[in-house]
Protein backbone atom coordinates (compact mmCIF):
# COMPACT_ATOMS: atom_id res chain seq x y z
CA UNK A 1 0.00 0.00 0.00
CA UNK A 2 1.88 2.95 -1.05
CA UNK A 3 1.52 6.18 0.96
CA UNK A 4 1.99 9.75 0.16
CA UNK A 5 1.54 13.69 1.32
CA UNK A 6 0.63 16.48 -0.40
CA UNK A 7 2.03 19.75 0.37
CA UNK A 8 -0.45 22.58 0.22
CA UNK A 9 0.20 26.20 1.17
CA UNK A 10 0.53 29.62 0.06
CA UNK A 11 3.61 31.07 -1.81
CA UNK A 12 6.31 31.41 0.02
CA UNK A 13 5.67 29.12 2.84
CA UNK A 14 8.58 26.83 2.23
CA UNK A 15 6.76 23.85 0.16
CA UNK A 16 9.62 23.01 -2.36
CA UNK A 17 12.24 23.49 0.51
CA UNK A 18 10.24 21.25 2.59
CA UNK A 19 9.87 18.85 -0.11
CA UNK A 20 13.47 18.84 -0.51
CA UNK A 21 14.27 18.28 3.31
CA UNK A 22 11.69 15.70 4.08
CA UNK A 23 13.46 13.51 0.78
CA UNK A 24 16.74 13.51 2.35
CA UNK A 25 15.78 12.86 5.74
CA UNK A 26 13.54 9.92 4.69
CA UNK A 27 16.49 8.94 2.51
CA UNK A 28 18.36 8.91 5.78
CA UNK A 29 15.57 7.10 7.69
CA UNK A 30 15.86 4.29 5.03
CA UNK A 31 12.73 4.85 3.53
CA UNK A 32 12.53 4.71 -0.17
CA UNK A 33 10.56 8.46 -1.51
CA UNK A 34 9.88 10.11 -4.61
CA UNK A 35 9.40 13.79 -5.28
CA UNK A 36 6.35 14.91 -7.86
CA UNK A 37 6.11 18.47 -8.51
CA UNK A 38 2.39 19.09 -9.78
CA UNK A 39 3.25 23.21 -10.17
CA UNK A 40 3.79 23.76 -13.74
CA UNK A 41 5.18 27.29 -12.77
CA UNK A 42 8.07 25.93 -10.78
CA UNK A 43 10.60 25.06 -13.50
CA UNK A 44 13.44 24.67 -11.37
CA UNK A 45 13.75 22.23 -8.21
CA UNK A 46 15.98 22.04 -6.06
CA UNK A 47 15.09 18.33 -4.59
CA UNK A 48 15.20 15.12 -7.29
CA UNK A 49 12.22 15.21 -9.21
CA UNK A 50 10.53 11.96 -10.57
CA UNK A 51 7.78 13.12 -11.95
CA UNK A 52 6.72 16.55 -13.49
CA UNK A 53 3.52 18.12 -14.48
CA UNK A 54 5.77 20.14 -17.22
CA UNK A 55 6.39 17.10 -18.64
CA UNK A 56 2.40 16.95 -19.43
CA UNK A 57 1.61 20.68 -19.52
CA UNK A 58 3.12 24.36 -19.10
CA UNK A 59 2.60 27.30 -17.17
CA UNK A 60 3.77 29.41 -20.32
CA UNK A 61 2.31 27.56 -23.23
CA UNK A 62 -1.18 28.03 -21.43
CA UNK A 63 -0.66 31.73 -20.76
CA UNK A 64 0.59 31.56 -24.91
CA UNK A 65 -2.03 29.63 -26.26
CA UNK A 66 -5.24 30.45 -24.34
CA UNK A 67 -4.44 34.25 -22.88
CA UNK A 68 -4.61 33.35 -19.31
CA UNK A 69 -2.60 35.47 -16.13
CA UNK A 70 -0.55 33.11 -14.09
CA UNK A 71 -3.03 32.27 -11.83
CA UNK A 72 -6.04 31.07 -14.33
CA UNK A 73 -2.99 29.65 -15.77
CA UNK A 74 -1.90 27.03 -12.75
CA UNK A 75 -5.71 26.79 -12.98
CA UNK A 76 -5.93 25.36 -16.52
CA UNK A 77 -3.17 23.33 -16.17
CA UNK A 78 -4.58 21.50 -13.02
CA UNK A 79 -7.52 20.78 -14.64
CA UNK A 80 -5.75 19.51 -18.03
CA UNK A 81 -3.85 16.49 -15.32
CA UNK A 82 -7.66 16.04 -14.04
CA UNK A 83 -8.80 14.79 -17.67
CA UNK A 84 -5.32 13.35 -18.34
CA UNK A 85 -4.34 11.79 -15.16
CA UNK A 86 -3.89 8.82 -17.08
CA UNK A 87 -0.38 9.97 -17.10
CA UNK A 88 0.06 10.50 -13.57
CA UNK A 89 -1.02 7.15 -12.61
CA UNK A 90 1.59 5.64 -15.53
CA UNK A 91 3.80 7.85 -13.81
CA UNK A 92 3.19 6.69 -10.19
CA UNK A 93 3.07 3.19 -11.23
CA UNK A 94 6.88 3.03 -12.41
CA UNK A 95 7.77 3.91 -8.41
CA UNK A 96 6.25 0.75 -7.08
CA UNK A 97 5.90 1.17 -3.60
CA UNK A 98 7.93 4.32 -3.28
CA UNK A 99 6.64 7.23 -0.26
CA UNK A 100 5.55 9.82 -2.25
CA UNK A 101 5.74 13.80 -1.81
CA UNK A 102 3.65 15.84 -3.94
CA UNK A 103 5.12 19.38 -4.34
CA UNK A 104 1.69 21.36 -5.55
CA UNK A 105 0.63 25.02 -6.73
CA UNK A 106 0.79 27.72 -4.25
CA UNK A 107 -2.81 29.02 -5.65
CA UNK A 108 -5.16 29.21 -2.95
CA UNK A 109 -8.09 28.79 -4.85
CA UNK A 110 -6.64 25.22 -5.75
CA UNK A 111 -7.61 23.77 -1.89
CA UNK A 112 -10.15 26.52 -1.29
CA UNK A 113 -12.33 26.31 -4.10
CA UNK A 114 -11.95 24.87 -7.30
CA UNK A 115 -12.12 21.04 -7.64
CA UNK A 116 -8.97 19.86 -9.52
CA UNK A 117 -6.83 19.19 -6.91
CA UNK A 118 -9.36 17.49 -4.84
CA UNK A 119 -10.69 15.53 -7.29
CA UNK A 120 -7.34 14.29 -8.42
CA UNK A 121 -6.46 13.21 -4.80
CA UNK A 122 -9.75 11.24 -4.91
CA UNK A 123 -8.40 9.23 -7.94
CA UNK A 124 -4.82 8.58 -5.97
CA UNK A 125 -7.04 7.31 -3.17
CA UNK A 126 -8.54 5.18 -5.58
CA UNK A 127 -5.42 3.65 -6.49
CA UNK A 128 -4.99 2.74 -3.05
CA UNK A 129 -2.87 5.87 -2.13
CA UNK A 130 -2.87 6.56 1.91
CA UNK A 131 -2.78 10.40 2.03
CA UNK A 132 -2.26 13.12 4.27
CA UNK A 133 -2.66 16.57 3.53
CA UNK A 134 0.46 18.69 4.69
CA UNK A 135 -0.74 23.00 4.99
CA UNK A 136 2.41 24.93 5.29
CA UNK A 137 1.91 28.47 6.70
CA UNK A 138 4.94 30.29 7.56
CA UNK A 139 5.35 31.71 10.81
CA UNK A 140 5.85 35.05 9.85
CA UNK A 141 1.75 35.34 10.24
CA UNK A 142 2.40 35.05 14.07
CA UNK A 143 3.31 39.00 13.93
CA UNK A 144 0.28 40.42 13.04
CA UNK A 145 -2.99 39.31 14.68
CA UNK A 146 -4.55 39.81 11.03
CA UNK A 147 -2.47 37.57 9.53
CA UNK A 148 -2.47 34.93 11.87
CA UNK A 149 -6.58 34.91 11.78
CA UNK A 150 -6.59 35.14 7.79
CA UNK A 151 -4.17 31.95 8.07
CA UNK A 152 -7.01 30.01 10.32
CA UNK A 153 -9.65 31.08 7.66
CA UNK A 154 -7.96 29.71 5.02
CA UNK A 155 -6.35 26.38 6.68
CA UNK A 156 -9.87 25.76 8.47
CA UNK A 157 -11.30 26.10 4.37
CA UNK A 158 -8.73 23.81 2.92
CA UNK A 159 -9.51 21.27 5.71
CA UNK A 160 -13.39 20.67 4.76
CA UNK A 161 -12.66 21.40 0.96
CA UNK A 162 -9.65 18.45 0.78
CA UNK A 163 -11.78 16.30 3.47
CA UNK A 164 -8.28 14.07 3.93
CA UNK A 165 -6.08 13.45 7.20
CA UNK A 166 -5.04 16.94 7.56
CA UNK A 167 -1.90 18.51 9.11
CA UNK A 168 -1.37 22.53 9.33
CA UNK A 169 2.34 23.21 9.95
CA UNK A 170 4.04 26.28 10.96
CA UNK A 171 7.16 26.39 9.29
CA UNK A 172 10.10 28.44 9.74
CA UNK A 173 9.67 28.33 13.62
CA UNK A 174 13.08 28.75 14.02
CA UNK A 175 12.75 32.89 12.73
CA UNK A 176 10.45 33.52 15.61
CA UNK A 177 12.61 34.27 18.06
CA UNK A 178 14.26 36.93 15.60
CA UNK A 179 10.53 38.83 15.05
CA UNK A 180 9.54 41.42 17.84
CA UNK A 181 7.99 40.08 20.75
CA UNK A 182 4.74 38.25 20.31
CA UNK A 183 1.88 39.09 22.81
CA UNK A 184 1.42 35.42 24.06
CA UNK A 185 3.40 32.18 24.09
CA UNK A 186 3.38 29.68 20.58
CA UNK A 187 1.25 27.40 22.31
CA UNK A 188 -1.33 29.78 22.19
CA UNK A 189 -1.13 29.88 18.23
CA UNK A 190 -0.55 26.54 17.76
CA UNK A 191 -3.77 25.20 20.06
CA UNK A 192 -6.15 28.01 18.98
CA UNK A 193 -8.27 27.34 22.16
CA UNK A 194 -9.37 31.29 22.84
CA UNK A 195 -9.13 33.60 20.20
CA UNK A 196 -10.88 36.40 22.07
CA UNK A 197 -7.74 37.16 23.85
CA UNK A 198 -5.96 38.01 20.88
CA UNK A 199 -8.69 40.58 19.66
CA UNK A 200 -7.57 43.40 21.70
CA UNK A 201 -4.10 42.91 20.06
CA UNK A 202 -6.65 43.18 16.46
CA UNK A 203 -7.62 46.44 17.52
CA UNK A 204 -4.28 48.03 18.45
CA UNK A 205 -2.96 46.52 14.91
CA UNK A 206 -5.36 49.19 12.78
CA UNK A 207 -7.49 52.23 13.74
CA UNK A 208 -9.96 51.24 11.39
CA UNK A 209 -10.22 47.93 13.61
CA UNK A 210 -11.22 49.57 16.49
CA UNK A 211 -14.81 50.53 15.20
CA UNK A 212 -18.21 48.93 16.59
CA UNK A 213 -18.22 47.27 12.76
CA UNK A 214 -14.95 45.57 12.94
CA UNK A 215 -15.34 44.35 16.40
CA UNK A 216 -18.16 42.69 15.37
CA UNK A 217 -16.89 40.65 12.42
CA UNK A 218 -14.03 40.05 14.48
CA UNK A 219 -15.66 38.43 17.14
CA UNK A 220 -17.88 36.25 14.63
CA UNK A 221 -14.54 35.57 12.59
CA UNK A 222 -13.25 34.10 16.28
CA UNK A 223 -16.19 32.43 16.73
CA UNK A 224 -16.67 30.49 13.38
CA UNK A 225 -12.92 29.17 14.04
CA UNK A 226 -13.59 27.71 17.13
CA UNK A 227 -17.00 26.67 16.61
CA UNK A 228 -15.56 24.35 14.14
CA UNK A 229 -12.24 23.49 16.60
CA UNK A 230 -10.69 21.50 14.00
CA UNK A 231 -7.59 24.32 12.97
CA UNK A 232 -4.04 23.39 15.43
CA UNK A 233 -0.43 23.46 13.70
CA UNK A 234 2.83 21.63 14.30
CA UNK A 235 5.84 23.51 14.25
CA UNK A 236 8.37 23.14 12.20
CA UNK A 237 12.22 24.13 11.79
CA UNK A 238 12.89 22.17 8.49
CA UNK A 239 16.45 21.85 9.40
CA UNK A 240 16.62 20.74 12.63
CA UNK A 241 16.49 17.16 12.46
CA UNK A 242 14.39 16.81 15.83
CA UNK A 243 11.80 18.90 14.54
CA UNK A 244 11.12 16.79 11.38
CA UNK A 245 11.54 13.45 13.04
CA UNK A 246 8.86 14.55 15.23
CA UNK A 247 6.62 16.31 12.09
CA UNK A 248 7.03 13.10 10.26
CA UNK A 249 5.79 10.94 13.10
CA UNK A 250 2.84 12.99 13.61
CA UNK A 251 2.35 12.34 9.61
CA UNK A 252 2.70 8.59 10.15
CA UNK A 253 0.13 8.26 12.84
CA UNK A 254 -2.55 10.51 10.44
CA UNK A 255 -1.66 8.00 7.31
CA UNK A 256 -1.67 5.04 8.73
CA UNK A 257 2.12 4.38 8.11
CA UNK A 258 3.35 3.24 11.31
CA UNK A 259 0.70 0.52 11.38
CA UNK A 260 2.06 -0.60 7.84
CA UNK A 261 5.27 0.81 6.58
CA UNK A 262 8.65 -1.01 6.84
CA UNK A 263 11.74 0.52 6.86
CA UNK A 264 15.16 0.12 5.90
CA UNK A 265 17.83 -2.60 7.31
CA UNK A 266 20.21 -0.20 7.90
CA UNK A 267 19.90 0.64 11.50
CA UNK A 268 21.11 4.13 11.85
CA UNK A 269 20.63 6.36 14.49
CA UNK A 270 17.91 8.27 12.92
CA UNK A 271 16.09 4.65 11.78
CA UNK A 272 15.73 3.24 15.53
CA UNK A 273 14.52 7.04 16.57
CA UNK A 274 11.65 6.69 14.00
CA UNK A 275 11.03 3.09 14.92
CA UNK A 276 11.07 3.93 18.43
CA UNK A 277 7.81 6.08 19.61
CA UNK A 278 9.36 6.26 22.81
CA UNK A 279 12.26 8.40 21.67
CA UNK A 280 9.91 10.96 20.43
CA UNK A 281 9.06 14.30 22.97
CA UNK A 282 5.06 13.94 22.33
CA UNK A 283 4.37 17.04 24.71
CA UNK A 284 7.29 19.45 23.51
CA UNK A 285 7.86 23.07 24.90
CA UNK A 286 8.37 25.05 21.71
CA UNK A 287 8.14 28.24 23.15
CA UNK A 288 11.12 27.04 25.68
CA UNK A 289 12.85 25.48 22.68
CA UNK A 290 12.10 28.28 19.83
CA UNK A 291 12.02 31.70 21.79
CA UNK A 292 13.15 31.50 25.35
CA UNK A 293 16.52 29.06 24.95
CA UNK A 294 16.35 29.05 21.32
CA UNK A 295 20.51 28.92 21.23
CA UNK A 296 20.99 27.46 24.29
CA UNK A 297 18.95 24.62 22.49
CA UNK A 298 20.86 24.85 19.24
CA UNK A 299 24.39 24.63 21.06
CA UNK A 300 23.31 21.48 23.32
CA UNK A 301 22.45 19.72 20.06
CA UNK A 302 25.40 20.59 17.97
CA UNK A 303 27.28 19.51 20.92
CA UNK A 304 25.76 16.24 20.97
CA UNK A 305 25.54 15.74 17.12
CA UNK A 306 28.97 15.89 17.35
CA UNK A 307 29.42 13.40 19.93
CA UNK A 308 27.31 11.20 17.82
CA UNK A 309 29.56 11.72 15.08
CA UNK A 310 32.82 10.56 16.92
CA UNK A 311 30.54 7.18 18.20
CA UNK A 312 29.78 6.34 14.31
CA UNK A 313 33.01 7.08 13.24
CA UNK A 314 34.56 4.39 16.11
CA UNK A 315 31.83 1.69 15.70
CA UNK A 316 32.70 2.28 11.85
CA UNK A 317 36.28 1.69 12.10
CA UNK A 318 35.51 -1.56 14.73
CA UNK A 319 33.77 -2.61 11.79
CA UNK A 320 35.60 -1.96 9.16
CA UNK A 321 39.06 -1.35 9.95
CA UNK A 322 40.58 -1.23 6.22
CA UNK A 323 37.48 1.04 5.43
CA UNK A 324 36.66 -1.31 2.72
CA UNK A 325 32.98 0.04 1.54
CA UNK A 326 31.61 0.86 4.82
CA UNK A 327 28.95 3.77 4.64
CA UNK A 328 26.87 5.40 6.74
CA UNK A 329 24.07 8.13 6.66
CA UNK A 330 24.59 11.30 9.17
CA UNK A 331 21.99 14.22 9.30
CA UNK A 332 24.12 17.57 10.57
CA UNK A 333 22.36 21.15 10.40
CA UNK A 334 22.63 22.79 7.74
CA UNK A 335 24.57 26.01 7.81
CA UNK A 336 23.66 27.26 4.16
CA UNK A 337 21.30 26.97 1.51
CA UNK A 338 17.77 25.03 2.02
CA UNK A 339 16.31 21.75 3.42
CA UNK A 340 18.16 19.19 5.29
CA UNK A 341 21.40 18.02 4.24
CA UNK A 342 22.69 14.56 4.29
CA UNK A 343 26.25 13.44 3.76
CA UNK A 344 26.99 10.19 2.95
CA UNK A 345 30.49 9.17 4.38
CA UNK A 346 32.28 6.59 2.48
CA UNK A 347 35.58 5.05 1.69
Amino acid sequence: MPFAQLILGSPGAGKSTYCDGMHQFMGAIGRSCSVINLDPANDKTNYPCALDIRDLVTLEEIMGNDNLGPNGGVLYALEELEHNFEWLEEGLRELGEDYILFDCPGQVELYTHHNSLRNIFFKLQKMGFRLVVLHLSDSFCLTQPSLYISNLLLALRAMMQMDLPHINVMTKIDKVAEYEDLPFNLDFYTEVQDLSHLLPSLEQESPAMRSNKFKALNEAVANLVESFAMVQFEVLAVENKKSMMHLLRVIDRAGGYVFGGAEGANDTVWQVAMRNESSLLEAQDIQERWVDQKDAYDEAEAKDEEEQAKIREAQAEAMNPAGNGYEDFDMPISTRGSGVKVVRKGA
